[in-house]
């Protein structure tokens, strides 16, 4: 069991020691399935992560225990000096007012679209460590880390979460990219908010953001039988298209915006667990020259511009549906940075897969 560094504990429930707080019951988690969460009394938690790791939330003040899970990972409240080398929960951490709790990270400043973000780590009140795959160990240490939030890219460097467990410093396994709806993607706020102390915050959030996805599926008339196909693509420098999976979470907004993915029928040979893949120009041009509706994600290369940008790239883009109607558009960057805005997304998608006139903060329309 990894302790690290433990608080006083409070004299009146170290007393009885020999009794480990009672079970109150289940998180309660509606879409989520990537992790679970056992609540108990004096506000201990336990979390099980489908990774197979657990974990042991251990409240300010309290004694350490295992809740009958001797493998358990303990972190202890608070979570006031974490090293976020999940970029991808940096947002999460903002909107539920918790870039305080950051004290290091493994992205720079200008690789986030949130100002705020940037300036933390610009003056220095969030740290840039260096890559998750060589950190800083000596500032980790300096920083009295007490939690290590990674990627699953981390398994690619296995040594470096040996490495940090050996230091004392917990690591947990960001793994929201895994859920199948992206209602669970964001339910992962849900996690955060109970490592933070900010459960009730955690949950109004997301009700706000299902308030929107509600507005967008109360609107879908289901009697309609042709849904507008979307393709969502960007080209890769190796003269490839670079497409998301079917079944992939976006594919699966655009389907609860009221459209139909256009790579849905794509058949993958190889599975792994990328969200994307990249295929020739035939494949990408038998599924896609029909589509009503062109989105080019702009979150790897920037995006484009104009339909000229993509004209030329390859010019059968001319023969594609969506070029011809004018009905091409590009993802905005924090359309992936800003997990916690995913009802907001949907609303956009809801508009541009049905023509409303509506201000949009994720997509563009490309002239």
């Amino acid at each position: 069991m990894n302790e690290g560094t433990t608080s006083a504990p409070d004299e009146s429930f170290a007393e009885n020691m020999n009794e480990e707080p009672s079970l109150i019951g289940p998180m309660e988690l509606s879409y989520a399935t990537e992790y679970s969460v056992d609540l108990y009394e004096h506000g201990y938690a336990h979390i099980h992560v489908a990774d197979g790791n657990s974990y042991v939330l251990i409240p300010e003040g309290k004694p350490v225990v295992s809740l009958g899970d001797e493998d358990a990972t303990i972190i202890q409240m608070p979570c006031d000096s974490i090293y976020l080398a999940a970029s991808s929960v940096m947002d999460l951490f903002h909107e539920l007012e918790a870039l305080e709790n950051i004290r290091s990270c493994s992205t720079k400043a200008e690789d986030y679209g949130n100002q705020e973000v940037q300036t933390a780590i610009e003056s220095g009140n969030i740290q840039y460590v260096g890559k998750y795959s060589a950190p800083d160990y000596e500032q980790l240490i300096m920083n009295q880390t007490c939690l290590a939030i990674e990627s699953t890219m981390i398994y690619h460097s296995p040594k470096i979460k040996e490495e940090l467990e050996g230091l004392g410093i917990p690591v947990l396994v960001e793994r929201s990219s895994y859920e199948g709806n992206p209602l669970g993607r964001l339910e992962w706020i849900k996690l955060y908010g109970l490592l933070l102390g900010k459960r009730e915050l955690a949950e109004e959030l997301f009700e706000k953001q299902m308030e929107n996805v509600n507005s967008v599926l109360a609107s879908l008339d289901e009697s309609e039988k042709e849904k507008p196909k979307v393709l969502f693509f960007y080209l890769s420098s190796n003269g490839y298209v670079n497409v998301r999976k079917p079944g992939d979470y976006v594919s699966k907004m655009i389907a609860m915006a009221g459209g139909e993915y256009a790579m849905d029928s794509l058949q993958i040979d190889e599975e792994n667990a990328l969200s994307t893949v990249n295929i020739s120009w035939e494949d990408f041009y038998y599924y896609g020259k029909d589509a009503d509706i062109i989105i080019y994600n702009g979150t790897i290369d920037g995006g484009i511009t104009s339909k000229e940008d993509l004209l030329q790239q390859n010019a059968l883009f001319q023969e594609f549906k969506a070029v011809q109607e004018n009905r091409v558009y590009c993802s905005t960057g924090n359309m992936y940075q800003e997990s916690s805005k995913i009802g907001e997304i949907i609303e956009n998608l809801y508009a541009v897969i049905h023509q409303k006139e509506t201000t949009l903060d994720y997509i563009k329309y490309v002239d």
